[in-house]
């Protein structure tokens, strides 16, 4: 059974009324936190109570620390305890550890350990090693572990499952199976994702006990303060059109692409124009990926082109602008890359260059951020008069549509059958666990 807390803020106006440790509430007020955000005055108190929770938000509004601090305590109470936080991407499982670990201020009894793909194996040996109470990993990488054996989650009673839609899209949905056989059955478990389509919910009373379901905001829509433009375009004029917004825009920028190859080429002919732009794509590795990021942190370079690589788990508060030079293959995705503007209550804008060959693309983006609108979209010439097979990002497509070797890049590679363009993201793909023959096993 499915309990349900609706958007009641408890009339909490500081972290104070939670009952929070002092050592707690001064790492909280350190880090600059001043008040719970609507996410975290939900989600702290019930799991404080031990509840598991279900919960939805959108992206930017502090899930994280709603999860995060109550990890802590429970840790700091139960000093034989451990925490395990899964994420779909590297990018995301680092960026939760680096929010984490200024909670963890003057308690350097709980060691942390970052289990991902793209990093060696004997500095993740070297973490395990020092008994770490918070693992935060990907369930690829963290597989790996337990299959090799140098991690042990018998004492793993607190589990997070962030980004689950994510997660499920991407296959994974077998392998949390898998990670869940090694933890006890008695646990807590927090889940978080941006959309609770039914199949999530199938999935919390798979995993979780009479889960308590919190929402913040409708969960197809973005954050209000974002400002949304569209820009009708031709293929021809496209990148005229970008100049132009690249110009006219102050502040940071991330603009998104549709394959690696094509960031890496978008990127340089910026920067002939003499714009200061870096890259980030899934040809990079960790380290690679983490200097990128880290440089547009800094500000060394204004705009930043990348893939589906960087839509979660990218969290720079100075991004003012996010451009789709290419939308994305999967709806919900927008969602997600536009919420990398208008972070922690600030302002952004976000604009969507849409070609004539867009139409099924945009319709299923509109139909997701307007469920009740039954208003016809114009007709668009972007239906192959020939076509040959069906294609998996889109449906049918033009042959020689794009060059041979590119296709739409996913967050993390893997080896598993993409599902067909638009339906479920929950839904979990059951032939990705056998890999095809001659494919290598997948490990995020």
């Amino acid at each position: 059974m499915m309990t349900y807390a609706y958007e009641r803020y408890y009339h909490m106006t500081t972290f104070e009324t939670l009952g929070l440790p002092a050592s707690i509430l001064a790492a909280i007020k350190k880090v600059g936190f001043t008040a719970p955000t609507p996410i975290q005055a939900q989600a702290i108190p019930l799991a404080l109570q031990g509840r598991d929770v279900m919960g939805s938000a959108q992206t930017g509004t502090g899930k994280t620390a709603a999860f995060g601090i109550p990890l802590i305590v429970k840790l700091l109470a139960e000093p034989r305890s451990m925490g395990i936080i899964m994420t779909p991407t590297r990018e995301l499982a680092a960026q939760v550890l680096s929010t984490l670990q200024p909670l963890l201020s003057g308690h350097r009894e709980i060691r942390t350990a970052l289990l991902i793909g793209g990093e060696a194996m004997p500095k993740q040996y070297q973490q395990l090693k020092q008994n770490p109470r918070i693992i935060v990993g990907t369930p690829g990488r963290i597989n790996d572990h337990l299959e090799r054996r140098s991690l042990s989650l018998a004492n793993a009673n607190f589990l997070v499952l962030d980004e689950t839609d994510r997660m499920l899209d991407m296959g994974f949905g077998i392998q949390i199976d898998r990670i869940l056989r090694y933890m006890p059955k008695a646990r807590q478990t927090l889940l978080f994702s941006a959309t609770i389509p039914p199949e999530i919910e199938k999935l919390a009373h798979k995993y979780q006990n009479n889960p308590q379901r919190i929402a913040v905001g409708p969960s197809n829509t973005p954050i209000a303060k974002i400002r949304q433009e569209l820009l009708h375009v031709s293929e021809g004029d496209k990148y005229q059109q970008l100049l132009g917004q690249l110009h006219e825009r102050k502040g940071s920028i991330l603009v998104f692409v549709k394959t690696k190859h094509g960031a890496k080429r978008m990127a340089e002919k910026l920067n002939r124009e003499s714009f200061k732009v870096d890259t980030i794509h899934g040809n990079l590795n960790q380290n690679k990926r983490d200097r990128v990021i880290q440089s547009f942190r800094d500000k060394r370079y204004r705009i930043l082109v990348a893939t589906d690589v960087a839509a979660r788990g990218l969290d720079i508060l100075h991004i003012e602008h996010v451009i789709n030079y290419d939308l994305p293959q999967c709806a919900e995705d927008y969602i997600h890359r536009i919420g990398r503007t208008a972070r922690a209550g600030a302002e952004g804008s976000a604009v969507a260059f849409i070609t004539p060959s867009d139409g099924r693309l945009w319709h299923a983006i509109h139909k997701l951020l307007n469920p009740g609108d039954k208003t016809p979209m114009p007709r668009t010439n972007d239906r192959p008069q020939n076509r040959r097979g069906r294609s998996g990002f889109g449906g049918g497509r033009k042959f020689g549509d794009r060059k041979f070797g590119e296709r739409p890049e996913r967050s993390e590679p893997r080896s598993y059958v993409r599902t067909p363009a638009f339906k479920s993201k929950s839904r979990p793909d059951h032939r990705a666990e056998r890999p095809a023959q001659g494919q290598r096993r997948y490990s995020a």
